[in-house]
C-alpha cells in the first residue's frame, strides 16, 4: 500500500458523523437545526491568535490528583494515567498544542453547582486539568477514573465512564471537543448518545485502550487515547459534526 503524501486531499466520509437529529437522544430534538447550514468566515484575528505557550501552563496542571487536593490527602478513586498523541492525518505528531480534560469524579458527579446527582462530592477532586503536547505530540494526565451517572434520556439511561477533551490548535476559534470512554465498558453500547455515531469503527476510536505497559505498579492503570485531527478517519469531534 503506497503511503499518501502531506499533500494528498482526503475525502471526507460524512457516514463517520452522527446525524443532528437523533430521536433517541432525546436533546438532539431541540437542539438540532432546521434549516440548511451556514459556511461563516472565520475573521483574521479568529485564526491567528492567541498561540498558547508553556507560560499558560503551571506545574501539575495536568495532575488532577493533587491539583486539587489539600496537601497530604488524595481523590478518591481508580487511579489512572491517561496519556496518548495528537497526530495530523498522517500520523505526524502535532507538538505544542494545547489539551484540557473535565470529567465527574469516581461516584460519577461534576463539580458544578448544577449537577444534582445523589453521588458524593469529592474535597480533594477538582475534575480537570490541562498540558501542551510536547514535540512528539505526546501528553499525560494522572486522574481518577470516572463513575457512571444516569441522566434524564429515558427512564433508566447511564452515561458511560467518560473523560471530555478539549484541543486548541493556534486560536481560540480552532477548538475541537469530544469525549473518550474506556475499553470492555459494558454502557458504551447502551449509551444513546454513542448510538448516534452510525459507523461502529468511530465509535472504536474514541476508546481509550488500556496500556499495560505504562501502567505503574502499586500505583495506577494506564489508558491510551491519540487524537487524530483530520483526515478521512479521524477522531470524532461533537463540537464540529459537520466534518473536518
Amino acid at each position: 500500500m503506497t503511503r499518501p503524501k502531506p499533500t494528498d486531499y482526503y475525502a471526507r466520509d460524512r457516514r463517520w458523523h452522527p446525524p443532528a437529529y437523533a430521536p433517541d437522544y432525546k436533546t438532539s430534538v431541540s437542539r438540532s437545526p432546521r434549516l440548511p447550514l451556514l459556511s461563516l468566515e472565520n475573521t483574521a484575528s479568529e485564526i491567528t491568535g492567541p498561540t498558547f505557550g508553556q507560560n499558560d501552563i503551571a506545574v501539575g496542571d495536568n495532575d488532577l490528583l493533587s491539583n486539587f487536593a489539600r496537601p497530604g490527602e488524595n481523590p478518591i478513586g481508580e487511579r489512572i494515567l491517561l496519556h496518548g498523541r495528537v497526530l495530523d492525518e498522517n500520523a505526524r505528531p502535532v507538538p505544542n498544542t494545547l489539551v484540557e480534560i473535565w470529567q465527574a469524579n469516581a461516584s460519577g458527579r461534576y463539580r458544578h453547582k448544577k449537577d444534582g446527582y445523589i453521588g458524593a462530592l469529592d474535597p480533594n477532586f477538582g475534575g480537570c486539568g490541562r498540558t501542551l503536547t510536547d514535540d512528539q505530540g505526546a501528553y499525560a494526565f494522572r486522574t481518577i477514573k470516572p463513575g457512571a451517572y444516569p441522566w434524564r434520556n429515558g427512564l433508566n439511561d447511564w452515561r458511560p465512564a467518560h473523560i471530555h477533551v478539549s484541543v486548541f490548535g493556534h486560536a481560540f476559534a480552532q477548538r475541537l471537543i469530544t469525549q473518550l470512554y474506556f475499553e470492555g465498558d459494558p454502557l458504551i453500547a447502551r449509551c444513546p448518545i454513542v448510538n448516534t455515531i452510525p459507523d461502529p469503527a468511530a465509535v472504536q476510536q474514541l476508546i481509550a485502550r488500556l496500556d499495560i505497559n505504562e501502567t505503574l505498579p502499586l500505583d495506577m492503570i494506564a489508558y491510551r487515547f491519540d487524537i487524530v485531527l483530520r483526515g478521512r478517519r479521524s477522531t470524532l469531534f461533537e463540537n464540529r459534526m459537520e466534518g473536518n
